[in-house]
């Protein structure tokens, strides 16, 4: 059905910056939201950025000022810029999308990719 691809995570070191991408493919009708969570060993899965279809963002309090999430390029990619990078930041990047796949799907489905990990050293 829905696939999601997430590329870019890596190692780099504290202070750098990574931009991560995911990339949704398969039977997309319409993709209401697109959004980026984390979660790092022992933690809770917590949510990092969101894009709505209409253009609304929303950032997770301990990400605010230094990252961003867009789109450009590729039609249903969303991208994850991350700056001035901690070891803080080091987790499991998730791409999720809610995404209807047909016109009688009005609410819509949650899909997740399988992860990129990012790992930031001091």
């Amino acid at each position: 059905q829905v696939q999601l691809l997430e590329s870019g995570g890596g190692l780099v070191q504290a202070g750098g910056s990574l931009r991560l991408s995911c990339l949704a493919s398969g039977s997309i009708f319409r993709i209401n939201a697109m959004a980026w969570f984390r979660q790092a060993p022992g933690e809770h899965r917590e949510l990092v950025a969101s894009l709505t279809g209409g253009g609304s963002t929303n950032y997770g309090d301990s990400v605010k000022g230094r990252f961003l999430i867009h789109r450009a390029g590729t039609k249903n990619t969303v991208y994850l810029q991350m700056n001035n990078l901690s070891p803080e930041d080091t987790a499991v990047y998730y791409c999720n999308a809610d995404v209807s796949v047909d016109s009688n799907d009005d609410q819509g489905k949650d899909f997740w990719g399988q992860g990129t990990q990012v790992t930031v050293s001091s």
